[in-house]
């Protein structure tokens, strides 16, 4: 009876296997806009990612959505709203972020003068950056990071006018979302030996609470297409999250450092904190933040928002209490 006990034991464990180390954990997080209070706030000595800083230093990689230009470079181009940031800005986001996405509708806004040198200051800091190039290969190229052996892909993509600031095959600018563009570098960075791919989105229409069709369908295929997870920004207000195939998609993450709001859902983020393993996302939970008249955040710790596991959305305090929905479908090549 020992004997048959070990064999089943054995049997027990191969089916059911233990990871022996933890999943990487990135953060993801909304519009950070560094021009305005934020940069005053910074000029001043303090930081405006003070009050969030554990929470982003408590994951592997933190991501944020740059939603200005940094430079001291060019002259403002004819939109309703243009944001450039002084270049002291850069040794505060090199204290809290990994990386920053350049795909958006403000990189532009003082012109092509000004993205080279955005990008030629985040190179000085070693901030990797992506989502933007100084052509057309470079912006929707993937920047792959690693963190304990799992090799991640991040791709960004603005589908937000002025489409004036895509790049082109000799000038700089932002990865533009043409869909079949946007296939294609998935499955490049698949092909490429990337263990994870995940396309962090400038999409949707502002301040609406739900994403449109044509978020959700793009989502689809992008997933169809070998992404494991899908991550957006613009609205400034956060939208839902969902699981397809399996793979988790969060519209929107809302603002998360801007200042010039006033309505309480445009003042409200979300941090999210994703679970990665090389088969995939694993899990997600997102932390609330409200951010103050100069618009720097602060975590609301009772704030509800919804979290991930076994491809089921539930609301974080109740994580792990609805059943186990069916596994992942496996991914496309």
């Amino acid at each position: 009876m020992k004997r048959r006990g070990s064999a089943f034991l054995f049997a027990l464990a191969v089916a059911s296997p233990v990871h022996a180390e933890p999943p990487v954990t990135l953060a993801f997080v909304g519009d950070v806009m560094l021009d305005g209070a934020p940069g005053a706030t910074i000029r001043a000595g303090s930081d405006p990612f003070a009050r969030v800083a554990a929470e982003l230093a408590s994951v592997d990689a933190a991501i944020a959505n740059l939603e200005c230009a940094v430079a001291t470079t060019g002259a403002p181009v004819d939109k309703i709203y243009t944001f450039r940031a002084e270049p002291a800005v850069v040794p505060v986001l090199a204290r809290h972020f990994a990386s920053v996405s350049l795909a958006n509708n403000h990189t532009g806004d003082y012109g092509p003068k000004a993205l080279l040198e955005t990008m030629a200051l985040l190179d000085a800091a070693s901030i990797p950056y992506f989502g933007a190039g100084r052509d057309l290969r470079a912006a929707h190229r993937a920047l792959v990071i690693e963190r304990r052996g799992v090799r991640i892909a991040l791709l960004g993509y603005d589908e937000f006018l002025p489409r004036a600031f895509a790049a082109g095959s000799s000038w700089p600018g932002v990865a533009w979302s043409e869909d079949e563009d946007v296939v294609a570098d998935i499955r490049a960075a698949r092909a490429q030996g990337a263990d994870i791919v995940i396309p962090f989105m400038h999409w949707g229409w502002e301040y609406e609470p739900k994403p449109s069709l044509r978020q959700r369908e793009l989502a689809r295929r992008m997933i169809d297409a070998g992404a494991d997870a899908v991550v957006g920004s613009h609205p400034h207000v956060t939208q839902t999250a969902e699981y397809y195939r399996g793979r988790p998609v969060i519209y929107s993450l809302g603002n998360f450092v801007f200042d010039g709001f006033e309505a309480p859902e445009t003042r409200t983020g979300w941090i999210l904190e994703l679970e990665l393993r090389k088969t995939g996302a694993t899990g997600f939970r997102t932390k609330v933040v409200h951010l103050d008249t100069d618009g720097s955040p602060a975590l609301d710790p009772d704030a509800p928002s919804p979290c991930g596991e076994h491809g089921v959305v539930v609301p974080c305090a109740t994580l792990g209490a609805s059943p186990t929905a069916a596994p992942a479908a496996p991914r496309p090549g």
